[in-house]
C-alpha cells in the first residue's frame, strides 16, 4: 500500500477509519466525520488565537490542581456512539479537533493519541470557514457521544451559547452570555469568567 503524503492520493468519498488516518502523513489538517474526510480551515486569525488563549488563561490556573485535564487543538478527539464501549482503532470513524476540551476521566479515556470517547466539556470558537459545521455537524455528534456540556464561541457577536445535555440526552440552551456577563459552566460552577476578558483581542473588527 503506498504512503500517503498528499491529500489527492485519498478518495473523498470513501469511508475512513482512525486506523487509516495514524497512516497518514499529510500535511493538511483534516477530520473525519462518520468516516469521511472534511479538510480544516486555514490556521485560525489572530482573533481567534486570542479568544482560545484567554479562555485558556482562565481554564488552566483553575484545572491545575485538579484530575481534569485541559487540551487545544491540535488534539485528537475520537467520537463514538456513547452506548459503546471504547472501540478499537479500525472500528472508530470519527475524529475531531476541538478548540478547547477537557477531560475528567483521563484514566478512562487519554492514551499516547488522545482522547479516546467524549470529553465532559468542549469549546468550539466559530470562523467563517468553519461555521456550519460546528453548528450542525459538530453539536450533533458531540450530543450524540455523549459530551456533557458544549460551548459555541461567536466572536463577531462576542456572544456565547452553552449548550448541556439534559436527561433525554439531547442538548439544551442552557445561557447566552455576552458583554458584561460572567459565563459559568455547568459542570464546574466554581469557574466564573469574564465575557468581556474572553473577548479582549488584539485583532480589530
Amino acid at each position: 500500500m503506498p504512503k500517503i503524503i498528499h491529500l489527492d492520493q485519498l478518495d473523498l468519498n470513501q469511508s475512513y477509519s482512525y486506523a487509516d488516518y495514524l497512516t497518514w502523513q499529510i500535511k493538511e489538517a483534516v477530520e473525519l466525520i462518520k468516516g469521511k474526510i472534511m479538510v480544516m480551515s486555514p490556521a485560525p486569525n489572530v482573533r481567534h488565537q486570542d479568544i482560545s488563549s484567554n479562555l485558556l488563561g482562565f481554564l488552566l490556573p483553575y484545572f491545575k490542581h485538579k484530575k481534569c485535564r485541559v487540551y487545544a487543538a491540535p488534539f485528537d478527539v475520537r467520537l463514538y456512539d456513547r452506548k459503546k464501549s471504547i472501540l478499537q482503532n479500525e472500528e472508530i470513524h470519527t475524529v475531531v479537533q476541538p478548540d478547547i476540551c477537557v477531560v475528567c476521566q483521563p484514566e478512562e479515556k487519554l492514551d499516547t493519541q488522545g482522547c479516546n470517547g467524549a470529553p465532559d466539556w468542549i469549546i468550539e470558537i466559530l470562523s467563517k470557514g468553519n461555521a456550519k459545521r460546528e453548528i450542525h455537524t459538530q453539536y450533533a455528534l458531540y450530543q450524540e457521544s455523549g459530551v456533557m456540556e458544549y460551548w459555541l464561541v461567536f466572536p463577531g457577536h462576542q456572544t456565547i451559547h452553552q449548550f448541556v445535555l439534559n436527561g433525554q440526552q439531547k442538548y439544551e440552551l442552557q445561557q447566552m452570555y455576552t458583554n458584561d456577563d460572567i459565563a459559568v459552566p455547568y459542570l464546574f460552577p466554581e469557574l466564573a469568567m469574564s465575557v468581556n476578558e474572553i473577548f479582549d483581542t488584539w485583532a480589530e473588527d
